[in-house]
Order: structure tokens, then sequence, then C-alpha cells
């Protein structure tokens, strides 16, 4: 059996026993599958709810979370309040919870399971841990096993047993596990999820459901967080508004942006979109009791300069939140922007991306180089398609006629040509090189081909492409 309820331990059963056992014991009790997975969704659930108390939130195996509660303690009263809280909390809740606080995680890992509710005091922690059994240590069951058989049965008499003896019989990780235990060693916690950098948040007297209400506290929230980054000369990037509903259940809601971005109302637009988008899916239950937003990312915020008519130059700010809008609302794929990556070559130079990732993943070289500043069509084909030239300039001109999509097209005027080598580390050594031309027919429509290959080198003769298309 892998867990018992109360009244099963009552009956005297224990974890580890076998079905067959218990029901020769008691045929009347009541047998349920266990399933981790659903255990595993549970306590992350609990975990993010543990929120409320501190970001700093671990998982502990499959039963336990650790919280980390430096600096947070006194925001709900001090240590014994927030203790309270939490354990009314769960109980309100149907969850039968232990808890202890201690200055360091071993103590308050065996204070929790052994001796709960308790607060243990700094250097308070080998009086607390004396009379617990030895399982209070996080000891594997070999060693406890080994530590039972001369004659130490608990904590107390192994914290007063010489160490060298010990270390020698029972290894280094006995002596690991007493030394966090008492604080000798540092152990560390590590966050389920990486701690926001910025964070503000409204306590509730009464829960709110509504979205109109939910929209009022962003806008709140946002001025508040406004003067943090200003202080911090930086924008945010990646926000997260959290909804605690008082049942234990969290909501996460999360915008990005384009730019970085500390304008209340701007940023009161972007989650107005999101809940929008989400009003039919976002469960308010009974009401969300607290409500926090968070920044996750953050970048430097550069001043913008201003004419004389007070009109910002050179300004995308209202291209940029209209695509962070329809983001928030459709997605943030949807609306996406070309930049150019590490290729020469068309088809490869330019790729489409989301738009608030747009800049970011560009380099800063390939902004300023000879590509960007080049001449290109307002449209490139995703792949050049083959074009039959008909007459052709020999023994490098631009061709005369060609037929396109079964079409032919005489050629009034012509530029190039451009030549783009191959790019050997990705192709054969022996590639073609490309040469392009800018060529207008009798319509005056424009188009970009290119011939691959020379006259006079190989069986066949070069070969020509249709690249793009520039009105």
């Amino acid at each position: 059996m892998a867990a018992l309820d109360e009244q099963a331990e009552r009956l005297g059963l224990k974890p580890g026993m076998g079905i067959a056992d218990a029901r020769a014991m008691h045929p009347g009790i009541e047998i349920v599958e266990a399933d981790p997975a659903a255990d595993r969704r549970l306590l992350e659930s609990l975990a993010d709810w543990c929120d409320r108390y501190t970001p700093l939130v671990a998982l502990d195996g499959a039963d336990g979370l650790f919280l980390d509660i430096t600096g947070c303690a006194h925001l709900f009263g001090g240590e014994k309040a927030l203790l309270d809280d939490l354990l009314a909390r769960f109980f309100h809740q149907g969850f039968d919870v232990r808890a202890g606080l201690a200055s360091t995680p071993g103590a308050a890992w065996a204070t929790a399971r052994f001796r709960s509710p308790e607060i243990v005091e700094p250097g308070g922690e080998e009086r607390a841990l004396g009379p617990l059994p030895l399982a209070a240590l996080r000891l594997e069951p070999a060693t406890v096993s080994g530590l039972e058989s001369v004659g130490l049965r608990n904590a107390g008499s192994v914290l007063r047993s010489p160490r060298a003896p010990l270390a020698r019989r029972f290894g280094a990780g006995l002596m690991a596990r007493i030394d966090q235990a008492l604080g000798r060693i540092e152990e560390a916690i590590s966050p389920r999820l990486p701690v926001a950098p910025l964070s503000v948040e409204r306590h509730l007297a009464e829960p709110i459901g509504l979205m109109e209400d939910i929209e009022r506290l962003v806008l709140l929230l946002a001025t508040s967080l406004k003067a943090d980054l200003e202080r911090r000369g930086e924008g945010a990037r990646a926000l997260q508004l959290l909804l605690f509903r008082v049942d234990g259940m969290v909501s996460r809601i999360g915008v990005g942006t384009s730019r970085p971005l500390r304008a209340p109302d701007l940023i009161a637009r972007l989650f107005h979109e999101r809940l929008t988008a989400l009003e039919d899916a976002l469960d308010a239950g009974y009401g969300f009791d607290l409500v926090r937003l968070s920044v996750l990312a953050a970048a430097s915020f550069d001043m913008v300069q201003t004419d004389l008519a007070g009109e910002v130059c050179g300004n995308d700010e209202d291209l940029a939140l209209f695509a962070d809008r329809v983001g928030a609302r459709l997605g943030a794929d949807v609306v996406q922007k070309p930049v150019l990556v590490a290729s020469h070559l068309p088809e490869r130079a330019v790729a489409a991306m989301p738009f608030a990732a747009a800049d970011a993943a560009m380099p800063a070289r390939a902004k300023h180089s000879p590509l960007a500043a080049s001449e290109r069509p307002i449209r490139l084909l995703a792949h050049p398609e083959p074009v039959e030239v008909v007459a052709a300039e020999m023994p490098e001109g631009p061709p005369a006629r060609f037929r396109w999509r079964r079409v032919l097209y005489d050629v009034v005027r012509a530029e190039g040509p451009e030549r783009i080598a191959p790019e050997w580390w990705r192709e054969e050594a022996d590639a073609p090189t490309r040469d392009y031309f800018r060529v207008e027919d009798g319509a005056g429509r424009r188009y970009w081909l290119f011939r691959r290959g020379f006259y006079g080198t190989g069986d066949t003769g070069p070969r020509w492409f249709m690249q793009g298309l520039f009105a």
C-alpha cells in the first residue's frame, strides 16, 4: 500500500503492506488504485497556490513542499501568523497538512513530519531534533538500519555521538545530513519557477470575480509597478498576472511586448485583450482574493526624442502596440516580421518571426549589412522557380526573352549582374555561382532572375530561375 488515511492508520495498517495481508486483517477496507501522475499534478497546483506566501517554492519528493519565507513573514504578521494562516487555508480546502518552520530546511522537514505544527527558533535545531526518530534526519533506510543495529535509535543519540566513528562506518552522507539539519552547511532550495525581478500585489478583503474588477486592479498594479521600473531605468518585456482563487486554484496570464513598456494604460490595454480572449476559459469560482502583477523579463528603457510639434521622431510605437495587442488576443505568432539571418542566399537570408521577438533575434551586424541596404523584391518566392530563357546576351548578359509559368515575356530593360557565391560550408564544394539580374518587360513589370552556373561549363549549361517580383 502506498498511502493510508487516518482510519486505516488506526486499524494498525502500515505503508508498504501488501493488499492481501491488509484484507486478511480487515476484509472491509476500501482500496483505491494509486495514481502518481494525478498526485504530482495536485502537488504542483498546491505549489502554485503557495506562491501567495513566497515566490521560492520547491517540490519535496512526492508529498511535500519547501517554502523559503525569508523576508516574507512580516507581510503576514510574523512567522506564527503565517503558519497559522497557511494551515487554516489548507484545512478549509479539505487537506490534512502538517507544517514546520525552522531556519534550516532539514530541521523544518523533520518538524513538519514529526512535530507539526511547531516553530524552531534559530539555534534550537539540535534540541528540537533530539527526541525524533532517525528518519527525521532524512537518512537512507540502510543507514537507519545500521544505526539501530549499534544502539542509536533516535536523532539525539546520533547528534551526541563522536563524528569520526560515524563517518568511518556510515560515510559522508550521514555527516552531510546532520550538518544540513543543524545549519553547519548550507542547503540550497531550487524553486520550481523562476523568481520575477519585480512584483506588486493586492490582497482583497472581499473576493472579486468580474472581469471589469480584474482589469481595474491591473491598472492600479501597473501604476505601482511603473515607479519601480523608472527607478531601475527599465521597461517590461514580459508580464504575468496571477489570480489566486479562494479555493486554491491559481490562474497565470502572461503577455509579451515588442518594446520595453512601463506605461500603466498600455499595460492595462494588453491585459484587456488577453482577458477578453480568455473570458470563457477563466473560471473565477468563488472569486479571487489575491491579485499579483509580475515582470518576468525587463530591458533598458530608452527615452524617445520629440520634435518641436511634440511628435515622436521616427516613431513606430503604434505599430508595436498594435502587434502586442493582436498577439495578446490571438497569440504571439499571429503577427510576424521578416528578419535577416546569417545567410547571403536570398531564400535563406530572411525568416518570419513573431513581432515581439524579431528585434532581439536579428543580430546587430545584420541590421547594417550590405544585404539590408541592397535592393530586393517586394515579393520573394519561397523557392526559386525554373525559367526557360529563349534568348540571352552571351556570355554574361541578361535574358532578352524568357518563359515563366507558361507565359512568354520580352525584356526591354535589365540591370546586373549581382554575383552571389554559394555557401561552401552548407553546399558541395563545386556548387555553381549565381548571377542576379533585375529585368523589366514591355508592360513595366519588374522581375528578379538569376543564372546558376556559366556558359561553356558542364554538359547542360547554366539554368535560369525566378527569385522574386519587384512590382
